[in-house]
């Protein structure tokens, strides 16, 4: 297996998150390859190399295996533990990580994913408080059944890469997600390839019009820790 992951800007990439954070935590090797986001769509540009016209990407020699879902069950079929162990864990996993890839999307849409900023956020709708309520009862259903400090084992698994974003976006909007999932936050961020992608995140110099305009709809930018 020789594994390249195609991933765009560490700022704003949310869906590109997911496998980067999962293959660096279980120290799966890969080519780490980046395509930034050039303009607000991007699709002729990404189908060179991704039948969707989209990220994340992972090439494996001559397969294609595209979306952040396909991605993690294809890794799942090669290598340990992207799962947790247990049966009851793995299945209240993977269905959280099915609830995430589908759902909370006034999550998406009212609080878009940008690292390196802080933002005062505008009032949200009744969606997006019904999505924050759904985040903190998950996240506290989780760390209570399996025992944490991780949402469905000891160690991190899929879940946790796929609810990687939202841990940026807590942080960046000052969303309450209960004392729970405000611990489990506090961990995730501190994970070293979190710290890694965050490092990253700061460091670009690149900004992409549509993405600084989708953060403007959601609140006061209040810092800005970007290169």
């Amino acid at each position: 297996m020789s594994y390249t992951l195609v991933t765009a800007n560490r700022n704003y990439s949310s869906w590109s998150l997911r496998p980067w954070v999962l293959m660096r935590a279980l120290d799966i090797a890969f080519v780490d390859r980046i395509e930034p986001f050039a303009a607000s769509n991007n699709y002729e540009a990404f189908r060179a190399f991704s039948p969707t016209g989209q990220v994340p990407v992972l090439i494996d020699e001559e397969r294609t295996i595209w979306d952040s879902l396909g991605i993690a069950l294809y890794l799942a079929e090669r290598h340990e533990g992207v799962w947790p162990a247990g049966e009851a864990a793995r299945t209240w996993a993977m269905c959280a990580v099915a609830e995430m890839h589908g759902g909370f999307g006034a999550l998406r849409a009212e609080r878009t994913m940008t690292v390196g900023q802080r933002v005062a956020p505008h009032p949200g709708s009744p969606a997006l408080e019904r999505d924050v309520a759904r985040l903190a009862e998950l996240w506290a259903e989780g760390l209570a059944r399996f025992g944490g400090p991780w949402l469905a084992a000891d160690r991190f698994t899929a879940v946790d890469a796929f609810y990687a974003p939202v841990a940026f976006r807590v942080r960046t909007y000052g969303i309450d997600v209960g004392p729970a999932g405000g611990r489990w936050v506090e961990t995730m961020l501190a994970h070293p390839a979190m710290v890694e992608w965050e490092r990253a995140a700061r460091s670009e110099t690149f900004r992409e019009p549509g993405h600084e305009a989708d953060v403007a709809t959601c609140g006061t930018v209040t810092a800005d820790y970007r290169a």
